[in-house]
């Protein structure tokens, strides 16, 4: 090989590892502080409720009233059982009429408790989340909180930790009983009336 052609290659090899290295800084990037989001003009932000002087919302709003749902034949709805091995059974399970709140055990906010709708909550790091956990143990986009025929299920959204009720990891959706203890990294939460 002429030492034009290993020059070319040479420099070809450190381009590549160059974009290597920025593709994995902008991968730990987005881990660590989630997607930009992008600001309304203040004419769009307040059409679409959202007013800049506001502070960010923790939870959804309960004042809207539910939506109907059409009904979903039988052969097409899911069957969801507490885990096993677990104490959850000994609890009822939460449903839209007897969990009210969610209430922050351990963790950095410790004590706050977010009023329930029927609308989903996502948990995680990004601020997009209903639920923002700032935490090195939380993924972007943990974990949701949703509502399936009346009864509160947790979803683990492929995060790297795990999501974690009553001890045991949660890698189906499940039902989520009273009082019984969430952990997502270092912060733990419980459904309550």
């Amino acid at each position: 090989m002429s030492e034009l052609t290993l020059l070319i290659l040479q420099f070809a090899f450190l381009a590549l590892l160059w974009i290597f290295v920025f593709v994995v800084v902008y991968a730990m990037r987005s881990d660590l502080f989630g997607r930009r989001v992008k600001k309304l003009p203040d004419a769009q932000a307040a059409s679409a409720g959202n007013f800049p002087n506001a502070a960010p919302a923790a939870a959804v709003s309960t004042n809207t009233p539910p939506r109907q749902q059409a009904p979903v034949p039988q052969s097409k709805v899911p069957t969801f059982t507490p885990l096993e091995g677990s104490s959850a059974g000994t609890h009822p399970r939460a449903t839209t009429g007897n969990a009210a709140r969610l209430v922050i055990t351990s963790g950095t906010k410790s004590g706050t408790e977010i009023p329930l709708g029927t609308m989903p909550l996502t948990i995680g790091r990004s601020t997009d989340s209903s639920v923002v956990i700032r935490d090195d143990y939380t993924s972007t986009h943990h974990a949701r909180l949703m509502v399936w025929n009346e009864e509160w299920m947790l979803q683990d959204l492929d995060s790297t930790n795990g999501t974690f009720l009553d001890g045991k990891r949660v890698t189906s959706p499940v039902n989520v009983p009273l009082n019984t203890p969430i952990k997502i990294g270092a912060t733990s939460f419980e459904l309550r009336r």
